[in-house]
């Protein structure tokens, strides 16, 4: 149990955190699938915290269907919160790519509001020729 809570943190975190690799990318790539998926050539290598995800996710994934239901996820009131605003197809599943299209999503809503609390927190520029 104390293994299956860490998991469910671990994944919050993939919807909280801000991972630089995810910043550093221009456009992001497909996500590859919790199940060992071939990779190609063009594919950039999965950063730590992308492993450490997937793995996580799988963890949730009691049934190894590659996807959380709801049940899955109702012993974490934050995942089970944002369970209708990932599941973007609305079938009543989040899969590993809808996660990871959440957290994008969220971590720029979230840096959003960060840089406009950070403005208006700011001193007002002088006006030129002020003292």
């Amino acid at each position: 149990m104390a293994a299956l809570l860490v998991s469910a943190g671990v994944l919050c975190a993939l919807l909280a955190a801000a991972p630089v690799h995810a910043q550093a990318t221009a456009a992001p790539r497909a996500a590859a699938a919790p199940a060992s998926a071939p990779a190609s050539a063009a594919s950039a290598p999965l950063s730590k915290g992308e492993i450490k995800a997937m793995r996580e996710f799988k963890m949730l994934d009691f049934n190894g269907d590659n996807k959380l239901s709801r049940s899955e996820v109702a012993l974490f009131p934050r995942l089970a919160g944002a369970f209708d605003d990932a599941d973007t197809d609305h079938d009543g599943y989040v899969s590993y790519e809808e996660v990871r299209a959440f957290a994008i999503k969220y971590r720029a809503e979230r840096d959003k509001a960060r840089a406009a609390a950070a403005a208006a927190s700011a001193p007002a520029a002088k006006p030129a020729g002020a003292q």
